[in-house]
């Protein structure tokens, strides 16, 4: 008789590239840049953050997204979840500390919850479970593009001091590094659009790339400092017991506010997958820069929160794609305003 090889459980995804982020973290912990080395990682990530950010602007069709405002209670119920119930959360998280969470991580918590949404899996998990697809599209990309304004706003407002330092020099700092290169980016799609959308597939390991290159700086900084002796597993075990606990609230805040809003079974699950989610390809190059020396720290529950993340809604969205379609004539003059595609 063959032996089966052992194999994950089909609900259970384990996203490829958060393998490579665990080792791009061994390897930081292994082989810490230092001295001159660390020098040369800060100024490839510095130039990798602002390559990122002015991508994401000259990907980003200004005619989609005017498109997109049509239906714009359900982009409300969404913002209202990444940047007002989540950030609620995470101040409420202040409680925790000293007892469950170090005050660095609860900073890491509290930035978690100021990032905003993800755009490709909330629209994967939209269709598995026959949601408004083109409305997840509008809404992951509105909260990504309000994510680059809000969330250093929100920041300089909620973690002050906590954010490494966090400043009026460091606000400048997000601005050359990431504001500007977005609307670099924007100024010049007309010409290069073209070639970014021939070659998206190559562009995105370059994204990938960059960003285990920022993973890999953070944390070579953080062993250096030898800011990771603050860490417990007793305290790793807390802070993803406390994020399974943000997770589950969200998923039923943004399923059963839609409900009472009135949106229609199609429109809740673009909402309960947009609004309950966090972007990790947004919020690591943004804690690169508000951080400092801490973003190792910092971007901890980000990194587990986007697996955990990932696997419950998994199991959610294939739970949703079996239950019976309900009369959808409420909202389909909600989805003839969304955009196609």
């Amino acid at each position: 008789m063959s032996r089966r090889t052992p194999r994950l459980p089909s609900w259970l995804p384990v996203d490829p590239y958060i393998m490579a982020l665990i080792g791009t973290v061994v390897l930081a912990a292994l082989l810490p840049a230092s001295g001159t080395a660390a020098d040369v990682a800060g100024g490839a990530s510095t130039g990798a953050v602002a390559f990122l950010f002015f991508l994401y602007g000259a990907r980003l069709s200004t005619a989609e997204a005017v498109e997109g405002l049509k239906h714009w209670r359900l982009h409300l119920t969404v913002l209202a979840c990444t940047f007002v119930a989540f950030p609620l959360l995470g101040l409420a998280s202040r409680g925790l500390v000293p007892y469950v969470l170090t005050p660095q991580l609860q900073s890491g918590l509290l930035f978690l919850c100021l990032v905003p949404s993800t755009i490709q899996s909330s629209i994967a998990f939209t269709s598995i479970a026959r949601g408004n697809v083109p409305a997840a599209i509008c809404a992951g990309s509105f909260s990504s593009i309000a994510g680059i304004f809000v969330t250093p706003l929100l920041a300089a407002a909620l973690l002050g001091n906590n954010g490494g330092g966090f400043s009026a020099d460091a606000l400048l700092k997000i601005g050359v590094q990431l504001l500007l290169p977005f609307l670099a980016g924007q100024l010049l799609r007309r010409w290069i659009g073209g070639f970014l959308t021939r070659h998206k597939k190559v562009l995105g390991l370059v994204d990938r790339g960059s960003i285990l290159l920022v993973v890999y700086t953070a944390f070579s900084e953080g062993m250096v400092a030898g800011i990771w002796h603050q860490v417990t597993p007793a305290r790793l075990g807390a802070l993803l017991a406390v994020e399974a606990v943000l997770l589950a609230t969200m998923l039923a805040v943004s399923w059963y506010g839609a409900k009472r809003l009135g949106f229609g079974r199609e429109d809740r699950i673009a909402i309960q997958f947009a609004g309950s989610k966090k972007s990790l390809a947004s919020g690591l190059p943004m804690a690169s820069v508000l951080f400092g020396a801490q973003a190792s720290l910092a971007v901890l529950p980000l990194m587990l929160f986007h697996q955990m993340q990932l696997m419950v809604c998994a199991v959610i969205a294939k739970r949703r794609a079996r239950d019976p379609l309900e009369d959808t004539s409420g909202s389909a003059a909600t989805r003839k305003t969304a955009p196609v595609g």
